[in-house]
């Protein structure tokens, strides 16, 4: 009963197993019969089950704390590296082996590599890639089976490859057990428990190493899907910040359409969008017609002194290249977008910022040229009408006779012309006769209503009425406005002043003849009036004004007789009528030589040193003739 309590005090307190043996070599060493030895025996062989239950007991507690530990390291991952560390550590203590390790598969590669290792020494062992189906790992991670070996040096069933055989050699191990490492029924990786020492491996142990292999694998995809939330996270706050940013910029967008279409809305002009684009965008803005001028211009309080003055031949070579965008261009510090409605070339914006734009604020800008292109088309529209209005009008004065002046002189009002007010007819026109074209009605038409006047294209010519009282020098503005804008020499006539609208066909055919006798004169290219022409003007006139002429010719002359008493007139008689001789002059009048040459001077002096021009003489003749003929 004795040598019994001594075997329960030995599992008491959990005594190595040769201790065990000693109650058994003492009860031989007193002498006891063979009968009570082999009772003892009995007992020894019950202490060690109750024993060898115990410590099952003792690891299965141990595994699963470890388990428990393992499940709750996935509960609070944080550090996937730390996690599967751990699992590996577990591994090789609870099976209490020499070395644990982890091989992973890499998709990319398509071999298999060393994850981690504990208790490895040998760094040719920690850096080995083992080709797909070689050595124990290659088997279990193409197969998806465990494999385990008490002699892997020795053991024939694995394809044993030199690198992989090296690394083993280096490590010293022997004995290697490897499990799987699943996804669902993809295998990502092996996880190995290794001895120096020749060693079977227990189904158990299998068990357990596969429960930490399934733990990995968690941790393993955990990591994963962690990492992929945390990136879709990142690039949802991302699209999310550039959708915001977007929204802003839609948002900031629509409120300067907003603006911009209130401005056309209510009747504004293209000075009330430019105010308010550079209200948005901040800078200096320049807004240029088809022919380079300005139409508006708008800058910040602190930025009206730099406002853009862009060569011609830039602005020229901008509006291309952005019409051939269809957007805005850089050129140095200005932003310019063209203006264009069509084929039709309006136009450009151009843009000094006080900051660099962005994609959106030039979005902004070339919503603007086309505002400011619908207000330019509408105001070309509106002048179109305007000027087909006031040219059907004059057309009318020319080509019909005048009944009722009442009507036409209201008519005529509300196009702000008045008609009892004088006015001088003009007609333009070029060598050819091929007319001026279109370029030229448009031009005549705007200059026309700056000036509160009429024009339209008649017969290939220009014709123009305007307020005023001197036709030759309207006519000489024309020739040379116009000539300018078309790039030719043009010619023009004027008539005039006339008053009502009766006068109004008269003065039209004397300004049209008028045209014509400058062109046949050799005066192309420059304008002037019937006045101006001399005894060719009183022919062309229609009112004959005779003593009009005879004053414009020969008037300073007769009136410094009338006021002086002299014979400057009666001279100039005599002279002409010698041929132009002093001497038979002198004769005709009885007075010396001297006294001619002396009232010639005199002549020159009052008329100008020319006067003796063969042109000049026949007027200042024909001006006497009629200033005698009328007495």
């Amino acid at each position: 009963m004795r040598h019994e309590q001594e075997f329960l005090e030995l599992l008491a307190r959990e005594a190595a197993l040769v201790e065990f043996e000693r109650p058994l070599v003492d009860a031989r060493s007193a002498g006891l019969s063979g009968a009570a030895l082999a009772d003892l025996e009995q007992a020894k062989l019950l202490a060690l089950r109750v024993r060898a239950l115990l410590e099952r007991r003792r690891r299965r507690e141990e595994e699963l704390s470890a388990l428990y530990d393992t499940a709750g390291d996935l509960a609070g991952l944080r550090d996937v590296d730390a996690v599967l560390r751990a699992i590996v550590h577990r591994a090789r203590t609870l099976l209490n082996v020499d070395v644990s390790y982890m091989t992973l598969n890499d998709a990319d590669r398509g071999d298999t590599y060393m994850r981690i290792t504990d208790g490895s020494v040998a760094a040719s062992f920690q850096r080995l890639r083992l080709p797909p189906g070689a050595g124990l790992g290659g088997l279990v991670a193409l197969t998806g089976t465990p494999y385990a070996t008490a002699n892997y040096p020795s053991d024939a069933r694995f394809e044993h490859v030199t690198s992989i055989d090296v690394g083993v050699r280096d490590e010293g191990l022997v004995a290697i057990l490897g499990v799987p490492m699943r996804l669902g029924s993809t295998v990502i990786g092996v996880l190995f428990a290794a001895d120096r020492t020749e060693r079977p491996f227990a189904r158990d142990e299998v068990a357990l190493l596969q429960s930490l292999a399934a733990h990995a694998a968690v941790a393993l995809d955990t990591a994963r899907l962690l990492s992929e939330t945390q990136t879709a996270l990142a690039e949802l706050s991302a699209a999310n910040t550039v959708i915001r940013a977007h929204s802003e910029s839609v948002e900031r967008a629509a409120a300067a359409h907003d603006r911009m279409t209130a401005v056309v809305l209510r009747g504004g002009q293209v000075d009330d969008v430019a105010a308010d684009l550079v209200d948005v965008l901040h800078g200096a803005l320049l807004v240029i017609d088809a022919h380079g001028r300005t139409v508006a211009t708008a800058a910040g309080p602190d930025l009206s002194a730099g406002l853009p003055e862009p060569d011609a031949a830039l602005i020229e070579e901008a509006v291309a290249a952005s019409r051939g965008k269809g957007g805005s261009v850089r050129r140095g510090d200005l932003v310019i977008t063209a203006v264009v409605a069509g084929a039709d070339d309006l136009g450009a914006l151009v843009l000094r910022p006080a900051q660099p734009l962005t994609d959106v604020d030039e979005r902004i800008l070339e919503r603007a040229a086309q505002v400011t292109a619908l207000l330019l088309l509408f105001r070309r529209t509106v002048a179109d009408a305007e000027a087909q209005v006031r040219g059907d009008l004059l057309d009318d004065l020319i080509s019909r006779p005048v009944r009722d002046t009442q009507a036409v002189r209201v008519r005529a009002g509300r196009l702000g012309l008045d008609m009892d007010a004088p006015f001088v007819v003009v007609a333009a026109g070029n060598d050819a006769g091929d007319g001026l074209g279109q370029r030229a009605v448009s031009w005549a038409r705007t200059f026309a209503a700056g000036r509160r006047g009429l024009a339209i294209a008649r017969d290939g010519r220009v014709v123009l009425l305007l307020p005023g009282e001197d036709p030759g020098a309207v006519a000489r503005l024309v020739a040379r406005d116009l000539g300018r804008t078309l790039g030719r020499p043009v010619t023009a006539g004027g008539a005039g002043p006339a008053r009502g609208a009766q006068a109004v066909a008269s003065a039209y055919r004397e300004a049209d003849r008028c045209l014509s006798a400058l062109v046949a004169l050799g005066r192309s290219g420059t304008g002037g009036g019937t006045d101006e022409l001399g005894y060719v003007g009183l022919l062309l006139s229609e009112r004959r004004d005779v003593a009009g002429f005879v004053h414009a010719v020969a008037g300073p002359v007769i009136d410094y007789d009338t006021r002086r008493g002299t014979a400057l007139v009666r001279t100039l008689e005599a002279w002409f009528e010698a041929g132009g001789g002093h001497a038979k002059a002198a004769e005709a009048l009885h007075v010396h030589v001297n006294t001619v040459t002396q009232r010639l001077e005199r002549v020159a002096h009052l008329l100008g040193d020319d006067w003796q021009a063969p042109a000049r003489m026949l007027d200042l003749q024909l001006a006497l003739r009629l200033h005698r003929l009328r007495g």
